[in-house]
């Protein structure tokens, strides 16, 4: 949707699937960098307690809790496979995740577990408990990181997508506490996404002029030219999924869209889009145009 608005206000078309690619490839990259730095975060508030240790034992005149600083979340069981993680670190690496790590930040939130109930709970444990260990992280991620208005701006300081991607990412790192070992780092975005990204927007640029026409008759007393840019846009990429993506069912598109427009675009944005889109599906469908597979109607 993004891209396709640069492509409008700037009037400069897609000339080849390839050249869609490129413009989409470098937003699923950073994508992919978010995921791998909220990770990486959530990993060095964890470490911070070895470095909180070794800070308050070397006061000039530590207490018996200074000497005593429980470090068990450093060793934190899916901590420890992060950070042994050749592909996460890779990752982190290629993305140069370590010069926007805020360490002040780490800090701060580090010492507002440490005040908590639930982390108290947590290191009194003498046994490590998988299901203990994951629910500490995620915690640490729902609670003092992405309820934390700091974290927030410093998220979008340092990543322009952020407030994009930042309802999927909550998704992303809970597959992660449900099922740490099933994620593929080297393709946090797979393939198969990042094509049908592409041809979605190849497809939507190309056919723009067409989805138009269609759109045009169902705009009663609306100019066309007035319409929200952005619901335009969205609407034209709704077709091109009814009619060029046979695998999407046409509720998905539509209830997706909808929600699309709630966010981005006007406050009646929602309601003007599903009820455009519903009727030119109708006659989609009566002219039997929309050919989906049985396995996106099921």
């Amino acid at each position: 949707m993004q891209i396709l608005y640069a492509l409008e206000t700037a009037e400069s078309p897609l000339a080849s699937l390839e050249d869609a690619r490129r413009l989409i490839d470098p937003h699923l990259d950073q994508s992919e960098a978010i995921y791998a730095y909220l990770l990486y975060f959530l990993t060095e508030v964890a470490s911070y307690a070895r470095t909180d240790a070794q800070i308050r034992a070397s006061k000039l005149l530590p207490t018996p809790e200074d000497l005593n600083v429980n470090t068990k979340i450093a060793d934190n069981k899916w901590v420890k496979y992060l950070q042994e993680h050749p592909v996460f670190q890779q990752k982190k690496k290629k993305a140069l995740l370590e010069h926007v790590i805020d360490m002040d930040l780490v800090k701060k939130i580090y010492h507002q577990l440490i005040e908590l109930d639930v982390y108290r709970f947590y290191i009194i444990a003498a046994e490590r408990d998988e299901k203990e260990e994951k629910e500490i992280l995620s915690y640490i991620f729902h609670e003092l990181m992405m309820k934390n208005e700091e974290f927030d701006q410093h998220m979008e300081d340092n990543f322009p997508h952020w407030p994009d991607d930042r309802d999927m990412m909550s998704v992303l790192i809970n597959n992660f506490f449900q099922k740490p070992t099933g994620i593929d780092f080297n393709s946090i975005v797979p393939e198969e996404k990042r094509v049908y990204a592409a041809e979605l927007l190849f497809t939507a640029s190309e056919k723009k002029s067409y989805c138009r026409d269609l759109i045009a008759p169902k705009l009663e007393h609306w100019d066309p030219e007035r319409i929200a840019v952005i619901d335009m846009i969205l609407m034209i990429m709704a077709i091109c999924e009814f009619l060029y993506f046979p695998t999407i069912p046409t509720k998905v598109t539509i209830n997706e869209y909808i929600d699309i427009a709630k966010a981005y675009s006007t406050p009646q944005s929602g309601q003007f889009v599903n009820g455009i889109l519903d009727n030119i599906l109708k006659d989609l469908e009566a002219q039997e145009k929309i050919q989906k597979t049985d396995q996106a109607r099921n």
